[in-house]
């Protein structure tokens, strides 16, 4: 049986470590592009609300290699999980860092940053429960799919390890 735990833990491990590779080698492609795509959506969905704490700061560190490569690029960003409910209003304190990047990519850089309102209402929570510079999409899913008809390029953030 231990032999058994040891080969699953490899294994995901693995699986983690090949997801890393995929997103840093999916913004690496874009970058090396000659043309810039219509836009970048990334979508965020994590297990836990503290995963916002690395994945917005990791996801700012990609918005500003992109916007590098191609000033102006249309970026959005789409956090659907329970890691969406650290940029409630009343966890600003909680998640000031999250609150900073993602109020700073909204009103400074002109990201759009999405949460599900329809996860929300699963926990009795509305658009009054978020900040304004957070916009409460009817749908997480059905937001990027409305990115991706644009010709937008998604980008899954994944902890890098």
């Amino acid at each position: 049986m231990k032999g058994h735990r040891g080969a699953l833990i490899l294994l995901l491990a693995a699986a983690l470590l090949f997801c890393s590779v995929l997103q840093a080698s999916e913004v690496n492609r874009l970058l090396r592009s000659e043309t810039a795509p219509d836009g970048v959506v990334f979508e965020i969905l994590e297990s836990d609300v503290d995963d916002l704490g690395w994945a917005i700061p990791q996801t700012l560190r990609h918005i500003k290699a992109l916007r590098a490569r191609f000033p102006g690029l249309d970026i959005a960003v789409v956090t659907h999980g329970p890691e969406m409910f650290a940029l409630k209003s009343s966890d600003r304190d909680a998640f000031p860092e999250a609150h900073e990047i993602v109020q700073s990519l909204t009103q400074d850089q002109g990201v759009d940053v999405h949460v599900c309102g329809t996860h929300a209402s699963w926990y009795g929570d509305t658009d009054e429960d978020f900040p304004d510079y957070v916009d409460v999409a009817p749908s997480g899913p059905s937001q990027i799919s409305q990115y991706l008809e644009l010709g937008y390029k998604l980008i899954v953030i994944e902890r890098e390890w």
